[in-house]
């Protein structure tokens, strides 16, 4: 049975991210509020709870999970290296509507579907889901929604569609006009905008000072 916890209630968001807490290292189902849409997350090294994740969403690993961190430094023991434009990036747009992709450490034990040797990062700029993050580390997150209906704005939305394949749903409130993140792609010589969401591309050329391909 499914368990929703008001966060704008001081006691209940102490209560639900303890709760979501527990149930990601149980390898289970949370939703959380992010600053783009509601997300579907567990414990990015859990391969079942990964698996758990696609199977709520029914969606398959052609469409890799993206993985969302609480801090910046976190990233350093996650990917194969941490460019330039990546680091200047991050210091613009990090917490915030920016993912960017990079080849990932080899030495990672995780499945997060058919990444190829990448995972797409980000940092939202949310605080509940930042305390979770920082509590709990790197977790897998994709937006609350069964593919191929509209991203959830609100937690109510999240439940609607994913009922109790989630243990915990923690209500942040709406999440405003759902906007999807910006996803920049880092892993060749050129970076490229994969999808432009939050973060305009001009944005992200001029952070960088050069032209960027988009897709």
């Amino acid at each position: 049975m499914a368990t929703t916890y008001d966060c704008s209630d001081p006691d209940a968001r102490v209560e639900g991210l303890a709760a979501a807490a527990r149930t990601v290292r149980g390898g289970r189902l949370v939703v959380l509020p992010t600053d783009t849409v509601y997300g579907i997350g567990c414990d990015a090294f859990s391969s079942t709870a990964v698996r758990s994740l696609l199977a709520a969403k029914r969606r398959g690993p052609d469409m890799p999970v993206p993985v969302l961190v609480g801090s910046w430094s976190t990233i350093d023991g996650l990917v194969l290296g941490v460019p330039k434009t990546a680091r200047d990036l991050i210091e613009a747009f990090w917490p915030g509507g920016l993912s960017i992709v990079l080849p990932h450490a080899p030495s990672l034990d995780w499945d997060l579907g058919s990444t190829k040797g990448t995972v797409m990062l980000r940092m939202p700029l949310h605080p509940v889901a930042l305390e979770l993050l920082r509590d709990v580390g790197p977790m897998a997150v994709s937006s609350a929604n069964v593919s191929g209906s509209p991203p959830a704005a609100s937690a109510a939305e999240a439940q609607a569609q994913l009922g109790d394949s989630v243990a915990v749903y923690l209500d942040g409130g709406p999440s405003g006009e759902p906007i999807a993140s910006t996803v920049v792609d880092l892993t060749g010589d050129d970076p490229r905008v994969l999808r432009e969401g939050a973060v305009s591309t001009a944005a992200v050329a001029e952070v960088l000072g050069r032209e960027v391909i988009t897709v």
